[in-house]
């Protein structure tokens, strides 16, 4: 498989109001190919976000180097979808029109993004409701329609800073089975934050575990279970053994978010 994203000692440094350094994020290396799913895991603080938002051109880094698809991340760009933990849809927009900002905001032809949006809408169970307003939909909607939205310009990459981390436990296991769905579909190459353990388990093809800060991966585990996975999954052998070796790795560096 060809290279998507590729991290090269990429560290990040902060610097107070005080003039002190605050090292947020260790040398970190690693690639990940086209079409995968690799979920980040670690303690609270360790970097997972600002390694995000580095590979998403929103933070720049201290030193390193970082590319997606060959070329360097030097601030936003197109080839790259974001989906936070806040669907942030706005209100006076209805899911259509929210769905279509960024390909208006690009200036894509209008014609294809709108029969684009459709097919989106179609792909998580929102059709009927193109013309309803945030303040219209459930919580799990407005993340569907959040994660359509960054997938409306056909972007390379989908990168994902725990988006179902307050939604309640039921609605987050049916966004997990939705969201593996639109992966199979689209095999996007997703960047997925969590601080669930067993929801990084059952979406990525590999699990990665930082450390505490400053953040360095200590391990990356990859999911030998079959896909499509069901709730059913979650009582596998291998599933439980991943998740214990994972917890495992974490209790020895503090506490998750």
């Amino acid at each position: 498989m060809s290279v998507c994203i590729s991290i090269q000692a990429v560290e990040k440094t902060y610097v107070t109001a005080r003039r002190e350094k605050v090292y947020a994020l260790a040398p970190v290396s690693l690639e990940v190919a086209a079409g995968e799913f690799v979920s980040v895991v670690g303690p609270s603080g360790c970097g997972k976000s600002t390694l995000l938002k580095i590979l998403g051109g929103l933070l720049s880094r201290s030193s390193g180097r970082a590319e997606i698809m060959g070329t360097p991340i030097e601030g936003p760009r197109g080839d790259v979808g974001i989906v936070f933990q806040d669907p942030v849809l706005l209100g006076w927009r209805t899911v259509l029109q929210n769905t279509l900002l960024p390909a208006e905001i690009l200036r894509l032809d209008r014609r294809a993004a709108l029969e684009r949006a459709r097919g989106l809408i179609k792909l998580v169970g929102l059709e009927g409701f193109e013309d309803k307003y945030p303040m219209e939909l459930s919580g799990g909607m407005r993340q569907r329609n959040s994660i359509i939205r960054a997938l409306i310009h056909d972007p390379a990459v989908l990168l994902m800073d725990e988006p179902f981390g307050a939604l309640d436990a039921m609605t987050r296991e049916q966004m997990n089975l939705e969201l593996q769905r639109i992966w199979l579909e689209s095999r996007k190459t997703v960047f997925f934050i969590t601080h669930s353990i067993p929801e990084a388990v059952f979406l990525a093809d590999r699990v990665v575990v930082m450390s505490a800060r400053p953040g360095r991966i200590r391990e990356i585990i990859a999911v030998d279970l079959p896909r499509p996975r069901s709730m059913s999954t979650m009582g596998d052998s291998r599933f439980v053994e991943h998740n214990q070796h994972i917890r495992r790795l974490l209790f020895s560096e503090g506490s998750l978010d």
